[in-house]
């Protein structure tokens, strides 16, 4: 599964022309009132690297990581619920506005996050406590659980702050990682970037002084989620993948798909410049630079895989 962000901001703070700028959607900038499904697109992310690994492998075509994002239509808790799969979410704040105030506009969105999160604990604990007439012990459990999970976020806390586990079957929007964009000069021109979206790259590039709203998200995101970029690589196609730092082999196997997971075997595992300086993969074999690896291996940045399952 790819990673997710949402996007959410006030009214008139920019986040759709963000989204935009992130994805070329070309999405309708419009009133929350006229919205009802939020927009959704993917932001590709490109790494030199792979354009090079594509052609010492002999690759028919290459293709980059991509960002699912998410636009929220609103912030109430019924928009915001699209958001509740999402790995972290951006704050669009005014920053350009007469009277902006971005520090207040955080505040703002935070709180309706929390009334998000306050709502879905609220339905979810209605529901169980119907499940609990049947005497079971786990659902009482849970009903306890969820009392007093109710009465933290009631003290205007976020999850984040919760000092115990919390029950499995919440999807909590304030133990995400939350990433402030300020839409202004002191931040991110989204306006502007949503424009330069639709120029070819090498003309939008004549009309920044820094990096753009992408590569700005893209190291921002990679900090935030500490992500790593490992790549596959055969003669039809070869590709990047986004992983958190830490995860093994069976999850990269995973992030390219669930049959590889499931049927994993092992791994072949050879650095980037170690196969660009072989210059084929039977080479860098041959130098011993190529090697085996099992389910448990912590990817690095940089490996190129060749995972071999059997379904």
């Amino acid at each position: 599964m790819s990673l997710q962000v949402g996007i959410v901001g006030l009214p008139n703070s920019g986040k759709t022309a963000l989204f935009n700028a992130l994805t070329h959607a070309g999405a309708k900038v419009t009133a929350y009132a006229s919205v009802e499904k939020p927009h959704l697109g993917a932001a590709v992310v490109p790494d030199e690297r792979l354009k090079p690994i594509a052609e010492v492998v002999g690759s028919g075509k290459w293709t980059a990581a991509s960002i699912r994002v998410v636009d929220a239509p609103g912030t109430g808790p019924a928009h915001l619920g699209a958001l509740r799969q999402a790995d972290a979410l951006l704050a669009v704040v005014d920053g350009f506005s007469a009277g902006a105030d971005p520090p207040r506009d955080l505040e703002a969105i935070q709180l309706e996050l929390l009334v998000a999160d306050r709502d879905h604990v609220e339905k979810r604990l209605e529901k169980v406590r119907r499940d609990a007439k049947s005497g079971d012990p786990a659902i009482r459990h849970e009903v306890a659980e969820l009392e007093a999970v109710l009465a933290h976020l009631e003290t205007e806390k976020p999850l984040s702050e919760w000092p115990g586990q919390l029950p499995r079957e919440l999807e909590p929007l304030t133990t995400k990682p939350l990433i402030a964009v300020e839409n202004g000069s002191g931040g991110i021109d989204c306006q502007l970037e949503a424009e330069l979206a639709e120029l070819p790259d090498d003309e939008a590039a004549a009309f920044r002084e820094g990096p753009s709203a992408l590569d700005e998200f893209v190291r921002r995101l990679r900090d935030t989620l500490d992500l790593i970029t490992f790549f596959t690589a055969n003669e039809n196609e070869a590709r990047s993948w986004l992983l958190r730092k830490g995860s093994t082999a069976l999850d990269a196997a995973g992030a390219v798909h669930s049959d590889m997971a499931r049927g994993f075997i092992r791994c072949e595992v050879v650095r980037f410049d170690e196969l660009l300086a072989s210059g084929s993969r039977a080479e860098a074999a041959r130098r011993g630079l190529q090697r085996l690896e099992g389910r448990t291996y912590l990817v690095e940045d940089g490996d190129v895989l060749n995972v071999r399952f059997n379904v």
